[in-house]
């Protein structure tokens, strides 16, 4: 189950060197997501080849409340 979706799309070729990049930094930001499923997609003509890349999410558990003593 999820409860969101994050796509990221490249054509061109510092777009498509830069895309990891571009990924990692959105999760790093989003760390109260948690990942639930990917999809990786490349299509291509003659002279483009698109790379997208879906991320499903949902928000993560809280974090129980601490107990006190």
């Amino acid at each position: 189950m999820f409860t969101g979706v994050k796509v990221f799309s490249a054509t061109k070729a510092k777009e498509r060197e830069e895309l990891g990049e571009n990924v990692t930094r959105w999760i790093k930001s989003n760390s109260d997501l948690e990942i639930v499923d990917r999809v990786v997609c490349q299509s291509s003509d003659n002279e483009f080849h698109c790379y997208t890349l879906v991320l499903f999410y949902k928000h993560a558990k809280p974090a129980a409340p601490a107990v006190a003593p």
